[in-house]
């Protein structure tokens, strides 16, 4: 990806098991930040 790139809708779980989607969070300025799982090359 790439500064500016759209991504596709999506939901996903939060921490409690909550559904959370991409389009609640859209009400202002958003950062996402994604990391590579634990013990795992990269």
């Amino acid at each position: 990806m790439k500064v500016g790139d759209k991504v596709e809708a999506f939901t996903l779980d939060d921490q409690d098991g909550n559904s959370v989607s991409l389009e609640s969070l859209l009400t202002g300025p958003l950062v996402m930040y994604f990391y590579i799982k634990a013990m795992t090359p990269g």
